[in-house]
């Protein structure tokens, strides 16, 4: 038990260690591409720091698993340099035995990241999204589903517009039972506009069945609906910009995910890719425990044996393997080309696998 602590504790150093390297990296990188785009646009040093603290948290979740993987090399190079794995190797200690330690401490690392840092992560994404838009004045849009259905959101210079619907078709460029709400720059109404259905042309919603409200006369004058057979109604939005903004989705939060799926799919929209996201999230700490085995099946080795430089760069390399199949299978996943379970878990336990037919090599072969 003392050992397990003891090579518990050695791994986590290392993992924050790593950690912390990278986030000073990453912040670096962020502030000057963060000060590239925001150049000229009046925008404060405490502003850049913002942005560059709200994008931060997605860029190291992305790369937890490289963490991982250097924090479980860095471990094990150590222990063979001081000859500790000599030492428990000589006490009855398998190299299984020994692997189990930081695998304990990469699963825990990976299921405090799914419960804390994965919603961080999609309420700091959306946060920079919203700021950054503001900041550069583009006007944005925006796009969710609720239990009322869905809510889009377009922006220009003339002011924004909201727009409802009861149900889309499954790219969104086809709205049905729609409510268009014309707001000014300063934020009044300026008209309302209902429709059967609108479908998304170039630079144009084509409304079909309409009747619309002017909302600028007196408060006391009665509103008049004025009925149009086809109507169009300019639009900044594009097909590109809707299907992203269900495409997006670790802007949501692993604990809401499955009801946003279920209202997504309520709203005629196909969920596909967040289930897919949603089973590979799920996966992480499997992930994470096949590349500390990788790690410790190339690295577990004794410093006489020599070609240390090799190993651990085979190390990276299987871990970049990995991490590019995981990738590749939650791609054909979301396409439809496999099902859903075997995008996400298959990579991880295929790593599992192939590291432990490598570590039982080293230890009996």
């Amino acid at each position: 038990m003392k050992l397990f602590s003891y090579f518990s504790r050695r791994f986590l150093a290392n993992f924050a260690a790593v950690f912390v390297a990278f986030a000073l990296l990453f912040g670096l990188l962020d502030m000057i591409e963060v000060a590239r785009v925001f150049t000229g646009d009046d925008v404060s040093l405490a502003r850049v720091l913002t942005l560059v603290i709200l994008r931060l948290p997605e860029g190291l979740y992305q790369i937890l698993p490289l963490m991982v993987l250097l924090a479980t090399v860095a471990l094990f190079l150590a222990l063979a340099r001081s000859s500790e794995l000599v030492v428990t190797r000589a006490a009855g200690r398998s190299a299984l035995r020994v692997t189990m330690a930081p695998i304990t401490a990469a699963v825990a690392v990976g299921i405090l990241a799914l419960a804390i840092m994965n919603p961080i992560v999609a309420a700091t994404k959306t946060q920079y999204e919203t700021l950054s838009a503001r900041y550069l004045a583009t006007g944005g849009s925006s796009l969710s589903v609720s239990q009322e259905g869905l809510w889009l959101r377009q922006g220009s210079s003339l002011g924004q517009t909201v727009i409802s619907a009861e149900r889309a078709s499954l790219d969104g460029t086809e709205l049905f039972d729609v409510t268009f709400v014309a707001l000014s720059p300063s934020g009044q109404p300026v008209s309302r506009t209902q429709a059967a259905s609108a479908k998304l042309q170039e630079g144009a919603w084509a409304l079909a069945d309409v009747r619309q409200w002017s909302l600028q006369g007196t408060d006391t004058a009665p509103l008049i609906a004025v009925t149009f057979a086809e109507l169009l109604v300019p639009s900044t939005l594009t097909a590109d910009q809707i299907r992203d903004g269900f495409g997006t989705p670790s802007a949501v939060p692993i604990w809401e995910l499955p009801r946003f799926i279920d209202r997504l799919e309520q709203a005629g929209f196909s969920a596909r890719r967040h289930r897919v996201w949603f089973h590979a999230e799920l996966a992480r700490p499997a992930l994470l425990a096949a590349l500390v085995l990788v790690g410790a099946g190339f690295t577990m080795r004794h410093n006489r044996f020599g070609r240390t430089g090799l190993m651990v760069v085979l190390a990276l390399l299987i871990g970049f393997a990995i991490f590019f199949v995981r990738n590749l299978a939650q791609l054909m996943g979301e396409n439809g080309q496999i099902p859903i379970l075997l995008a996400a878990w298959a990579p991880p336990a295929a790593a599992i696998f192939l590291a432990l037919g490598i570590l039982l090599n080293q230890e009996d072969g």
